[in-house]
């Protein structure tokens, strides 16, 4: 199981995008990496434009992928722009968003013996 750095849903490996940073000519790039072949610390994504939009904002790269600076996002944003339609989430055909409401969600709370 891996969380997904936009939504914060956790999901299965198979269902995420590994992206991962490469230097290019001084300049860090967020780049996809579906094959999971690139070396270094990654993070995970629906391969979702609604993801993507919500870990910029959250900025979210920066801290999953442990990097400072400014980082480019282009090559991720064309390769999840040309993935197709977004993934279905039958919450957000109910007017809810896509990471849920907290009602809906078990409790998280570990119960120590």
């Amino acid at each position: 199981m891996r969380t997904c750095v936009g939504c914060r849903e956790r999901a299965a490996r198979s269902v995420l995008l590994r992206v991962a940073a490469v230097e290019v000519d001084g300049v860090w790039c967020v780049v996809p990496d579906p094959g999971h072949g690139l070396a270094g610390r990654g993070a995970s994504l629906h391969l979702d434009p609604a993801c993507l939009g919500l870990a910029e904002r959250r900025r979210a790269f920066p801290r999953a992928l442990r990097l400072s600076g400014p980082l480019d996002l282009t090559a991720l944003r064309e390769f999840v722009a040309s993935a197709g339609c977004p993934r279905s989430d039958p919450r957000a055909a109910e007017g809810g968003s896509p990471g849920g409401s907290d009602q809906n969600r078990p409790s998280r709370k570990r119960v120590r013996n």
